[in-house]
């Protein structure tokens, strides 16, 4: 029996996408409180654009081997506080594979003071942490790391200081 003709293309229905806002309300299930994200802080100069950035680098714990990976995130910015929001993984086309966590870099040009991250993922959960910028000391200090108060929270990524990938320009 031959299949009959289509008129018109169907519609395919859009997917909803989780705002940070509904991401944050949402409960997370009990899981064990295993790190899967590493997070550093430090300072880069970009010799193309001639600024001087801070860096948040999120990387994977796990290695993948035969492809690339790269973290895909959404990040909203207010006065004193940064959500990011862990979307998932992205593949990287690339010809040379080697083994290597997935990883994503967040450039910020206007951080000098205290400002709080949360990293927030797909089930809710919330990793929460105050890091205090001085670009004219040249130096970056984590205050405080916490979880939010919130059920089946639990801690899925490290934060560190990364000053061996400090970078600086001529005017600092």
């Amino acid at each position: 029996m031959p299949l009959r003709k289509q008129d018109e293309v169907p519609k395919i229905p859009k997917t909803r996408k989780k705002t940070i806002d509904k991401l944050k309300k949402a409960t997370p299930a009990k899981k064990s409180g295993e790190t899967e994200y590493l997070c550093e802080f430090y300072f880069h100069y970009d010799q193309i654009k001639k600024k001087q950035f801070s860096v948040m680098t999120i990387s994977t714990v796990k290695y993948f081997t035969y492809l690339t990976y790269e973290v895909s995130v959404d990040v909203r910015k207010t006065k004193e506080v940064i959500d990011i929001s862990l979307l998932g993984l992205n593949t990287v086309p690339s010809y040379y594979v080697q083994p290597k966590p997935a990883r994503t870099d967040l450039f910020f040009d206007d951080l000098l003071g205290t400002f709080v991250f949360n990293l927030i993922k797909q089930d809710g959960s919330i990793n929460s942490v105050t890091v205090d910028f001085n670009i004219f000391k040249k130096e970056i200090s984590i205050k405080n790391v916490d979880l939010p108060d919130k059920l089946n929270n639990r801690e899925f990524c490290k934060f560190s200081v990364a000053e061996t990938m400090y970078t600086f320009g001529g005017n600092y």
